[in-house]
């Protein structure tokens, strides 16, 4: 499922919830800075290059796992 928001300096924070309180979620960021991706920590700050940031969010579930892309553009 793919995402897409638009931002500035003003907003960074990344917080993603599930229904489920045992399933694990990590959150990569990867732009044009971070061009290997960095682990984001759940609820904490992310720091946003200019132009486009991607954010990959995996929800793993005991077997299951859904992958979430939001972009999240900085003007």
């Amino acid at each position: 499922m793919a995402y897409t928001v638009a931002t500035t300096d003003a907003t960074n924070k990344v917080t993603a919830t599930t229904d489920d309180p045992s399933a694990v979620i990590a959150i990569v960021l990867t732009n044009s800075v971070e061009t290997e991706g960095v682990a984001v920590a759940n609820g904490t700050a992310a720091t946003w290059a200019s132009g486009e940031n991607v954010l990959t969010i995996t929800v793993t579930d005991g077997e299951s796992e859904t992958v979430y892309t939001v972009t999240v553009t900085k003007s």
